[in-house]
């Protein structure tokens, strides 16, 4: 049997990991895995070595405040790692961890092959990271095809795969029937998938749905959320009372519930593309302390947080982040995109086409094939 052990950080690294893992699973059965991840990888039967939220930190002096405990984390990950004895290690995003983790691994065992998959932002800030990389690092697999130019200046072996949430998904009917009981128009919310992100955005998401329920009666709310925060959303949507909002979770009805959204309002990340993906209009929110956001705005050298906007150097997606993340800002932008068809249908068309330039259509076999390359 060979052997692969898949190390991601959070849960949008989980999921992107076992879109190429369930590929190489149906290609290969002579595979065996171990893991650092969340609910993806373990409905492919993959045992993670602990629950993901020990290593989701979010923002500077989260990590620094836990920096010690990061270390003994990386520590462990590292000996369990060597224990295992993979032919691969496939690590996937959340670079500050799974890649510290990469280069202790590498330095201790040469023979591991490493691959990474999601390059650490080099494009937004520290360029000079890529240089690192190469001690330790035998393939990056990318997600946008401007990344390849910062790894080929370095010699490191890079494959452009395309974006595995990107693909065309199955169109199979799902019921959600029990989800939104009345004749309502669906609005989906995504409020983060990391603890800390939902304990700042619910609050004035809510105060912005309370807002919205005063002029617009025939909306229904949905909340989409991973497992692990289901409850949560749900009690605290409970404390509010209201009864045009619902939380969901599961896969197939997160996407079928996007798809029959009238809009979106998102936290910056990831999501962006596959609600661009599914040509939904939407608005970008985020907010972070004041000493993360100025340490990001020292570092950063690109004007948006969105990538659709990032490579269109405009803002397509409008984004509402810091002081400007609030409830009536959120409203007012949303109250005036939804009475705007045309400023919609812009919106839709120009998002949809900076990511065709991201998509391959088959982006789980070509990241899958390149890590079977490897045995």
């Amino acid at each position: 049997m060979k052997k692969i052990f898949v190390l991601t950080g959070e849960p949008s690294g989980d999921k992107l990991a076992s879109k190429v893992i369930s590929h190489l699973k149906k290609t290969r059965s002579d595979i065996e895995y171990l893991s650092v991840g969340g609910e993806h990888l373990k409905a492919l039967d993959i045992k993670s070595l602990y629950d993901l939220k020990e290593v989701t930190y979010l923002g500077f002096t989260k990590v620094l405040l836990n920096v010690f405990k990061i270390k003994r984390k990386i520590n462990e990950t590292v000996a369990a790692i060597n224990k295992f004895k993979p032919d691969i290690l496939f690590s996937v995003d959340s670079p500050d961890f799974t890649l510290r983790v990469a280069k202790e691994v590498k330095k201790m065992n040469p023979n591991t092959k490493t691959i990474h998959f999601v390059s650490p932002q080099v494009w937004i800030w520290r360029e000079s990271r890529i240089k690192k990389f190469k001690s330790f690092l035998d393939h990056a697999l990318l997600l946008f095809p401007f990344e390849k130019k910062y790894f080929e200046r370095e010699g490191i072996k890079s494959t452009f795969t395309g974006h595995p949430l990107l693909e065309e998904s199955e169109n199979s009917k799902v019921d959600t029937s029990e989800i939104v009981k009345e004749n309502k128009k669906i609005f989906s919310i995504f409020p983060g998938s990391r603890l800390s992100e939902i304990n700042v955005l619910t609050p004035i998401i809510f105060k912005f749905i309370k807002k919205m329920n005063h002029k617009y009666k025939d909306i229904f709310f949905v909340f989409h959320c991973t497992d692990q925060h289901v409850e949560l959303i749900q009690n605290l949507l409970m404390k509010e009372e209201f009864e045009n909002c619902a939380v969901i979770s599961d896969e197939q009805k997160k996407y079928q519930i996007l798809k029959s959204s009238i809009f979106v309002v998102a936290k910056s990340g990831t999501i962006s593309l596959e609600i661009c993906n599914a040509k939904i209009p939407s608005i970008i929110i985020y907010k972070m302390g004041m000493i993360n956001f100025f340490i990001v705005k020292m570092l950063v050298k690109v004007k948006f947080a969105n990538i659709i906007n990032i490579v269109a150097n405009e803002e397509i997606i409008p984004e509402l982040l810091q002081s400007n993340c609030n409830p009536t800002n959120i409203y007012n932008t949303v109250d005036k995109l939804l009475n705007d068809k045309e400023a919609l249908s812009i919106q839709v068309k120009k998002s949809h086409d900076i990511i065709s330039k991201f998509k391959t259509e088959r982006s789980s076999e070509i990241a899958s094939s390149a890590i079977e390359n490897y045995f």
